[in-house]
């Protein structure tokens, strides 16, 4: 009986977990019902968007009483996650206020903690949108018109605000204005006095702002044929353009206007007092930048007419653009097909538009927002969608900044070489070379042909070098790089009276014997030292060098590095092993900077006509920690390294070296953080009495010592590293300027052009490394006693947090 009414009690627990997990399967259907049904509205449908929303807000409103808060969260994503649809979640978010005020109402709170928490924690992208977002619900009868005029007079008070950096107040300036093209021919009509007054403070902020940071930002230093304009006087421009419009504009679609009657009845909900965070030291606030213009209407030939640059409709259009672009930047694919599906393409030269803001991003300074390679197969996606017209523009674009490219940016030149080279690789390397023919007559240091060379070179690493002469026609031969190969100077005629030749060849055959480290290391043993005075004690340790010896020994070096190199030329992996059987030599032979220095020297010897693979070993070397990033700079500023000093090949190692360094610091500094937050987490255990005997390894105070002085040793490394660049910097500016002075020639050669460019490039591609050192950079080395011409660079750097 007993077992009876057990089994009947077990069997209803059964029953009511499975209605329980029924019921928790429907509620997870029914949200991701939501969550679709909310993310997918005003995509391609067979009905009208507006029977859609109005669908939608019905199935929406039977819904609050059981998903409420779903609903808000879904919503409030989609105003940061889907911003290119914001006037159909505001018209939405309008039906919804106009069916519910207080669902309205709950979900203006939410969208303002948002705001709130965006400002505090710096995500100022999203604050943005959200603060457009608001302003349109203006227009929605949601938000009253006074309200949303209150917060822009609270963005636009930070300007008052003292010992702030202009980085700060133009945010919150460019925040407001950017909302603008939505919102202000309905606060015109509403609140005309208040917002006349408004517009007259952000002209007034407009007008006295310093723009000692636009020409570091600048693709080209000409104004012709477009002008380059710093962002906020350009959309300053087109806002005042608007206003002579009477505030109308062509291009925002307003699907809230179909449902003004159901709308204006809502009742509508006043914003809370919104004060912008106070200003921290450590907050990292957007950077200014340089509005990039590469066409306009004479340039298209035939359609659609492009907006001119002071038009709020091109503002608008680049937006938008962008807006897909951040989107859908991780699937080239479908960032293609959202391109080529822009709303309103019928009346836009579309394709004119998309070149422009890619490349516009491509060569956007300090960095671009997304890796290089992105924009690469993006164009190639769309050219492979649109045959007919996508390749034309995409070459008429080329044509225009090959043109232009004597005054273009040097890092714009760069990133141009690398685009160009790859989109080649990518169609048989066809191209109109002959137009380009008389590149071959000039200067091979000016900007033509050494964009020329740089892309056969890039275009080399991604074929090659057969290829290349097959690809140019004979009148570039001066421009087609020299087959690469490896120099083994002991081979050559005449090699027999070196020192060296004999234990050369030697230590050949008995690596090829697969003879151990210790014995390679035997062979050279013997190698007289060209620095020292007489010949050493012949007594040496194995692996051990004399105390009497100078620093290094360069003909040991020059030996071992040239035979090593020499039997590992046969591709990147066989010099890799090399390298990782002898790594404990190559330590000990370059224990010291002039010793890896010398080590460095010795493999340009070998491969200097291998750019890529220079590039590849110094890395090599590097992360082995066979050389010091300190070697590797002073090396790259040696009088050997002059006459390859603008090559591009040399900066792709500069920065390499620079980011390898800042890796090491930030690994080193995360592994100290992780440290101490494990060990504070193991007392609090240890307070609350619940330690473990199997709890992880704890690490002590003198383990986290420990740590904290290889942090604090690899960031006066860094520091150390930034020292050293700027300095040779200086020094080569310096006494090229003294010597141009001295003999009254022009100092601004083509030579003055690439160093002085690479020097703002240090500082612009590590900007938030070098930040940290500024003001010992500014007591020890940009002294007011350089050079102008070098430290008006050092001040652009400084004005762009400033």
């Amino acid at each position: 009986m007993s077992r009876r009414r057990r089994d009947s009690s077990d069997e209803e627990d059964v029953g009511h977990s499975a209605r329980k997990r029924r019921r928790g399967s429907e509620n997870i259907d029914i949200e991701e019902r939501l969550e679709s049904l909310i993310t997918r509205v005003g995509e391609k449908s067979t009905s009208s968007l507006e029977s859609n929303l109005e669908g939608l807000a019905s199935v929406l409103e039977a819904d609050l009483a059981n998903y409420k808060t779903k609903i808000m969260r879904i919503l409030c994503s989609c105003v940061v996650k889907l911003p290119e649809k914001m006037a159909v979640y505001t018209t939405l978010v309008g039906l919804l206020n106009a069916k519910n005020y207080n669902c309205g109402g709950e979900f203006v709170e939410m969208l303002i903690r948002n705001l709130k928490e965006s400002l505090k924690t710096g995500e100022y992208d999203n604050a943005k949108l959200i603060v457009r977002f608001l302003a349109d619900c203006v227009n929605c009868h949601v938000i009253v018109a006074g309200s949303l005029l209150s917060m822009f007079d609270n963005f636009i008070e930070v300007t008052l605000e003292d010992n702030i950096p202009q980085v700060r107040s133009d945010w919150y300036v460019y925040a407001v204005m950017s909302a603008l093209p939505w919102v202000a021919k309905e606060l015109h009509e509403k609140k005309e006095a208040e917002f006349n007054k408004l517009l007259s403070t952000i002209d007034n902020y407009i007008s006295k702002r310093q723009k000692i940071h636009v020409p570091a930002l600048r693709v080209w230093t000409s104004d012709f044929p477009h002008p380059q304009e710093e962002y906020l006087d350009c959309l300053w421009a087109q806002i005042k353009n608007l206003r002579a419009n009477k505030w109308s504009e062509k291009q925002i679609v307003r699907p809230y206007l179909a449902f003004d009657g159901v709308l204006c009845e809502a009742l509508q909900h006043t914003l809370p007092q919104i004060i912008p965070p106070s200003h921290n030291e450590e907050t990292t606030y957007p950077l200014p930048r340089v509005v990039f213009r590469m066409f306009d209407y004479t340039d298209v030939p035939e359609g659609p007419v492009l907006p001119g640059s002071h038009s709020i409709e091109r503002y608008l259009i680049e937006e938008q653009i962008d807006r897909i672009l951040r989107t859908n930047f991780a699937e080239r694919k479908d960032c293609a097909a959202a391109l080529l599906s822009f709303p309103s393409k019928n009346k836009i030269p579309l394709n004119y538009m998309i070149v422009e803001v890619m490349f516009s991003q491509l060569f956007l300074l300090p960095v671009p927002p997304y890796l290089e390679i992105f924009y690469g197969s993006l164009l190639i996606e769309l050219c492979k969608l649109q045959p007919g017209s996508m390749p034309q523009v995409l070459a008429q674009a080329t044509e225009m900044l090959y043109e232009r490219i004597d005054t273009m940016n040097v890092t714009c030149i760069e990133r141009f070489s690398n685009w160009f080279a790859y989109h080649l690789s990518n169609f048989q390397f066809r191209w109109s070379w002959d137009d380009w023919s008389t590149c071959c007559q000039m200067d091979p240091e000016l900007p033509k042909p050494k964009f020329v060379k740089e892309v056969l070179l890039k275009a080399m690493r991604l074929s090659y070098h057969q290829r290349m002469v097959e690809t140019v026609p004979e009148s570039f031969e001066a421009l087609i790089p020299e087959k690469p190969h490896s120099e083994f100077k002991y081979e050559k005629e005449g090699a027999g009276s070196m020192p060296g030749t004999m234990v050369a060849h030697q230590l050949i055959s008995a690596i090829k014997s697969k003879c151990t480290p210790e014995e390679a290391m035997v062979l050279l043993k013997d190698l007289p030292n060209p620095l020292s005075e007489e010949e050493s004690d012949p007594t040496y340790h194995v692996l051990g060098i004399d105390e009497g010896d100078p620093t290094y020994h360069p003909l040991r070096i020059d030996v071992f590095v040239s035979v090593l190199l020499h039997l590992g030329n046969k591709s990147f992996s066989h010099s890799f092993a090399a390298i990782a059987k002898f790594h404990h030599i190559l330590k000990l032979l370059a224990d010291t900077e002039e010793g890896q220095i010398w080590l460095l020297r010795t493999m340009f010897e070998v491969w200097s006509s291998h750019q890529q693979m220079m590039v590849v070993l110094v890395d090599k070397l590097l992360k082995t920690q066979i050389v010091e990033p300190s070697a590797v700079a002073n090396w790259l500023f040696s009088s050997e390294m002059q006459p390859e000093f603008t090559k591009f090949y040399v900066w792709e190692i500069m920065h390499a070296t620079i980011r390898k360094m800042s890796k090491q610091v930030d690994k080193l500094q995360q592994d100290v953080e992780d440290a101490k937050d494990k060990l504070d987490a193991a007392k609090r255990k240890q307070a609350d009495g619940l330690m473990d005997d199997e709890d992880e390894e704890i690490p002590t105070d003198d383990i986290i010592e420990r740590m904290e002085e290889r942090l604090e040793a690899a960031q006066n490394q860094q520091k150390r590293l930034f020292l050293i660049i700027f300095q040779r910097f200086i020094m080569i500016l310096t006494d090229h300027l003294a010597k141009c002075e001295g003999n009254s020639i022009d100092y601004n050669t083509p030579w003055y052009k690439w160093v002085i460019e690479r020097l703002q490039q240090i500082f612009l591609l590590h900007h938030e490394l070098v930040f940290r050192y500024i003001s010992t950079l500014e007591s020890l080395l940009f002294t007011s006693d350089i050079d102008f011409h070098i430290l008006e660079i050092f001040q652009q750097f400084c004005a762009l947090r400033s």
